[in-house]
């Protein structure tokens, strides 16, 4: 099996198109019907309600945690009531790579910077995947395309095996779509 991977060359929100095209040429070559997206302030998961639209894709959209920063949360309520009306799921949980302060070890920032090597969105892509598995909207071992960025808008997408967290060494990525070469 032969797959091109997309390199930006910039980290910008103009890149956000270009990985929905990519991704839905993905998702017409599979068998693959969900998308895990992230999401902080909502641009980019309506970008990808618009987008994914008529598609038979199922979105599971997932924002920050409530209480992550000083800040509320910036996602919008009406938002999350239109993506659920249109049958796409959104859950605020527990983001896993930022519990030191909870749990009082480095072991997620230590998985989190590990990942960040590869880039933001790979981090954000893991972690996403794992949300989404814990709170039992993805079965272990599901094919799922996880879309993720640095910053505002998307620039990775990857082919992964979902696991929840308690089976981290099962989450696994079958291909890079795309991601960017350079960040911030």
């Amino acid at each position: 099996m032969e797959n091109k991977i997309k390199y930006f060359d910039s980290v910008k929100e103009d890149n956000t198109e270009a990985t929905f095209n990519l991704v839905k040429e993905r998702l017409d070559n599979s068998g693959i019907r969900k998308i895990v997206i992230a999401s902080t302030t909502g641009a980019t998961a309506s970008k990808a309600l618009n987008f994914f639209k008529n598609k038979g894709i199922q979105l599971i959209v997932i924002p920050h945690q409530f209480d992550f920063s000083i800040a509320d949360n910036k996602f919008p309520a009406e938002l999350v009531e239109e993506l659920r009306q249109a049958g796409h799921l959104v859950h605020f949980g527990t983001m896993l790579f930022h519990t030191e302060k909870l749990f009082g070890s480095n072991v997620p920032g230590t998985i989190a910077n590990f990942l960040r090597c590869f880039c933001e969105g790979v981090k954000v892509c893991y972690e996403i995947v794992l949300m989404a598995s814990d709170a039992g909207l993805l079965k272990a071992s599901e094919k799922v395309i996880a879309i993720a960025g640095t910053g505002k808008g998307s620039d990775t997408a990857l082919v992964m095996q979902a696991a929840s967290s308690r089976n981290l060494r099962n989450l696994k990525i079958n291909e890079i779509l795309c991601k960017p070469l350079n960040e911030l």
